[in-house]
């Protein structure tokens, strides 16, 4: 099989020729041709086949309410004990409805809300102990006046049931629908948005010693794989958003590779949501307390988030919304010459 990455460029002196990127920040006049043997070189997009070529192109349809032709952030709120970042910061209910106001007024475009911990090593916690962690802060967010979007982190039908019934648009399922064999239904019934992520194993064994042929190719394929399935199931293709999965199976190297070569997965249709907020290889190439600390991570989760910009990703999941919003702010200011 082949694929075709586009080699994403955002400079000002752009020539007559190049194609804008998914209708996004960035543009391409050449394509890096890959196959399982290898790369086999540069190429032009104007050689590239027709379909593929159109796909890399069209604009992106507003995704859960917002629009994906300029970056978005997605805020963060654990309301878990044991989420390897900020576990216990918002167990209580009324701290994390006051976290998610917060994030939105610091400048989110949408919240995530999760009941369960997905970090290397941690166990399933029960459907109705996740319902009730998450209900009460999706209900409160909607109370307090939140008309951002909300999704719902589980891999659970019935808690994402739960949720869209809460208030929330979006099932951000880490297991792309394999966990539980209803959840597709329930993501059908609800007219909700969905997150497909891509993962090696459970998080209870994710982190044993992971291995792939090709990691950039092999997420490419699994998610072509789950969108298939989803979209057979009855949920759009506009719809669903993509996610390599950052450090779910994956070593250090597995996760630089992916970040390097995001801009192949724009060929899968979909709006990207890159999530590697706080996790550990940042800490591990970055050093000092941030080897020890996820919470001094901030720059650079910040780095790799103007790296899939550079690329054109469209969703990024951060915990620190207003120090990446600042960033993605002059990012683009300098290079696009775009000051919202």
């Amino acid at each position: 099989m082949d694929y075709f990455r586009p080699i994403a460029m955002t400079d000002a002196a752009r020539p007559a020729g190049a194609l804008a990127l998914v209708g996004g920040w960035c543009w391409f006049e050449r394509v890096e041709h890959l196959t399982r043997a290898g790369s086999r070189g540069i190429v032009a997009a104007a050689d590239l086949p027709d379909p593929l070529r159109r796909r890399l192109v069209a604009p992106r349809p507003a995704l859960f309410g917002i629009d994906p032709a300029r970056p978005r952030l997605m805020g963060i709120v654990n309301v878990t004990p044991d989420s390897f970042s900020d576990g216990g910061a918002f167990a209580d209910p009324g701290r994390a409805v006051a976290q998610g106001l917060a994030l939105a007024a610091a400048g989110a475009d949408l919240i995530d809300i999760g009941g369960e911990s997905t970090r290397p090593g941690s166990a399933e916690v029960p459907a109705t102990e996740e319902i009730a962690r998450v209900v009460p802060v999706i209900a409160g967010l909607r109370r307090a006046g939140l008309s951002l979007p909300v999704s719902i982190d589980t891999r659970k039908a019935v808690v994402a049931r739960a949720a869209l019934a809460a208030g929330a648009d979006i099932v951000n399922d880490v297991a792309a629908l394999r966990h539980d064999p209803e959840m597709v239904s329930e993501v059908v019934a609800g007219g909700a948005g969905l997150c497909l992520m891509h993962a090696q194993g459970d998080p209870a064994t994710m982190q044993k010693d992971p291995h792939y042929p090709n990691v950039l190719l092999d997420v490419f394929d699994f998610l072509a794989g789950r969108i298939a399935a989803a979209e057979a199931a009855g949920i759009p293709r506009e719809r669903i958003a993509i996610d390599p999965g950052i450090g779910f199976g994956k070593t250090l190297a597995h996760n630089l590779a992916l970040i390097r070569g995001l801009s192949l997965l724009h060929g899968l249709g979909c709006a990207i949501l890159l999530g590697a907020s706080r996790k550990r290889f940042i800490g591990t190439i970055g050093g000092g307390a941030a080897l020890a600390s996820a919470d001094r991570r901030g720059p650079g989760t910040v780095a790799v988030t103007l790296a899939g910009i550079a690329q054109g990703v469209q969703i990024h999941r951060v915990h620190d919304i207003e120090e990446t919003r600042q960033a993605v702010l002059l990012w683009q200011a300098l290079h696009i010459g775009e000051n919202p």
